[in-house]
C-alpha cells in the first residue's frame, strides 16, 4: 500500500509540474515593439526583418541597421547607402519578415513582392498609429535614419 500511495505521488507531482511548465511556456510572449524604428509599418508586435522593395533591401529590427548587397556580399550599415540617401522611409512599403538570416531568400523576397516597387504608402508607420502599445516609444531620439549626404 505504501509503494502504491509513494507511485500515485510522484506521477501526481510530475503531472502537476508538466501541466505548469508548459503553461508557463504558453504565457511567453516575444515581442520587440521598442525596437522597431518608428518609419516601420504599425501593427506588428514583432518584426525580424523589414525588406524594401523600392531599394531591393532589408532592415534588421533587432540589430537598428540596413542590409544591403555591394558587390555579391550582404553589408550592414547605421545608414543607407549614399545612392539611396534621399529614399523616403515612412512613405516607401515595408514588408515584414520573421524569418532569420531574411536576405538569405532575396531572390525570393525580390520576386514575390516587385508589385510593391513604387507602390505609395498605405501602411500606417508607427509614428502616426493611435494604437496604444506604440505611446511609450514614440518621444525616442534613437530611432532617426542617420543619413550621409
Amino acid at each position: 500500500m505504501k509503494r502504491f500511495l509513494l507511485v500515485s505521488a510522484l506521477l501526481l507531482g510530475s503531472i502537476v509540474y508538466t501541466a505548469t511548465a508548459s503553461a508557463q511556456v504558453s504565457v511567453r510572449i516575444n515581442a520587440n515593439i521598442g525596437n522597431q524604428p518608428m518609419w516601420g509599418p504599425a501593427g506588428y508586435d514583432y518584426a525580424q526583418f523589414y525588406y524594401l522593395p523600392d531599394i531591393d533591401m532589408y532592415y534588421d529590427v533587432m540589430a537598428r541597421q540596413f542590409v544591403y548587397q555591394n558587390r555579391g556580399q550582404w553589408i550592414y550599415a547605421n545608414t543607407l547607402p549614399y545612392n539611396y540617401r534621399n529614399y523616403d522611409l515612412y512613405s516607401g512599403y515595408k514588408v515584414v519578415l520573421n524569418q532569420p538570416g531574411a536576405f538569405a531568400y532575396h531572390d525570393y523576397h525580390r520576386n514575390q513582392f516587385r508589385k510593391y516597387r513604387n507602390f505609395r504608402n498605405r501602411q500606417v508607420v508607427i509614428v502616426n498609429s493611435r494604437d496604444a502599445r506604440y505611446a511609450p516609444y514614440k518621444n525616442r531620439r534613437d530611432n532617426r535614419v542617420v543619413v550621409i549626404r
